[in-house]
């Protein structure tokens, strides 16, 4: 997740032109993908014989799952595929698009916006948000984003269900009904160091940073952030900071406290296609909106903790939702 959250378009081009070099021959470095045959509210769509289109992923377990959805489905549908998810970096995948070598890839409306686009401030609006990239995208750079799904991956803080209980808070205006000497918190520098990050959120919430009646410089704890979940759920501080969808949230029993005031970004997911793509092979869009649709944060919490938890293989694991969701059948 690091590697996204950062938004930072950092120099990966030596990274991307391995992955991408690896990628032109069969098989690729993605791995196995399975196929099946389409169902349930596919079984109609138009087959894409002949079609062949490069999927691409950012390397974070996410991303990387909802690839393979896309290939497993283009595939079914009969598509020739090749597979080039987990690359390293929002700037490698993206470059890979602006220059044609992707042509379907997942991303997320916040990233868009305020990393790809330039945009200094979030839209809080969902759907506004989402309009905004999708014209200003296709206008600029010709890539086409279909419709979001409900998922919003965004920043968040958690909270165990004893703090939960203890102080009775469920969202992030109810910060000021704990102590404030309990009013601790596990984050990476980043987060600290940002305007738009952990110092505009507590000012938000009327709990300013380095205030005695807000949260004391000295309540805050650094990590990783991978380490962040485990730290907050051992009681090393009472509020961890997470990213919504990630599965160690529901492993952890950790509870997402609500961002009531629309401080943080909204993150929500979109296939985005090249406008070549999307105008050849209008069908891809039919088979991506019901699935989409079925693609919120409780979906993607469960499965998520398959990859990062379970260790599964994500291409596994995106086959056997399609599968259990009747979108795709063993052919």
């Amino acid at each position: 997740m690091t590697t996204r959250r950062s938004r930072l378009l950092t120099a990966a081009t030596g990274a991307l032109a391995a992955v991408l070099i690896s990628g032109c021959s069969m098989p690729t470095a993605g791995g196995f993908v399975p196929t099946g045959t389409l169902a349930g509210p596919l079984e109609g769509t138009e087959s894409l014989d002949g079609a062949t289109v490069s999927v691409g992923s950012k390397n974070f377990s996410e991303n990387v799952l909802l690839g393979k959805m896309a290939i497993i489905l283009l595939q079914s549908a009969g598509a020739s595929v090749t597979d080039l998810t987990n690359i390293p970096g929002s700037a490698a995948a993206r470059q890979a698009m602006l220059d044609g070598q992707i042509q379907a890839m997942w991303e997320y409306t916040g990233t868009g916006w305020i990393t790809y686009l330039s945009h200094e401030k979030p839209i809080p609006d969902e759907q506004e948000q989402y309009l905004a990239v999708r014209d200003e995208d296709l206008q600029k750079n010709s890539l086409v984003w279909t419709e979001p799904a409900p998922m919003n991956n965004t920043y968040g803080f958690a909270v165990t269900e004893a703090v939960a209980d203890e102080y009775g808070i469920s969202k992030l205006s109810e910060l000021k009904k704990v102590p404030v000497q309990e009013r601790t918190f596990c984050v990476e520098s980043e987060l600290i160091n940002r305007p738009d990050g952990l110092k505009g959120m507590l000012a938000r919430y009327d709990v300013p940073l380095g205030s005695g009646q807000g949260v004391p410089q000295g309540n805050l704890k650094t990590f990783q952030t991978g380490a962040i979940y485990e730290a907050t759920a051992k009681g090393a501080c009472n509020f961890g900071e997470v990213f919504t969808t990630d599965g160690r949230i529901l492993a952890l029993k950790l509870k997402v406290l609500e961002d009531d005031r629309n401080f943080f970004p909204k993150y929500n997911v979109s296939l985005v296609l090249t406008r070549d793509t999307d105008e050849q092979y209008p069908q891809i869009r039919e088979l991506i909106a019901p699935v989409s649709e079925k693609l919120t944060n409780e979906v993607l919490l469960k499965l998520n903790a398959q990859i990062d938890v379970d260790g599964r293989e994500p291409a596994d694991v995106a086959y056997e939702w399609l599968k259990k969701e009747g979108f795709v059948a063993d052919g």
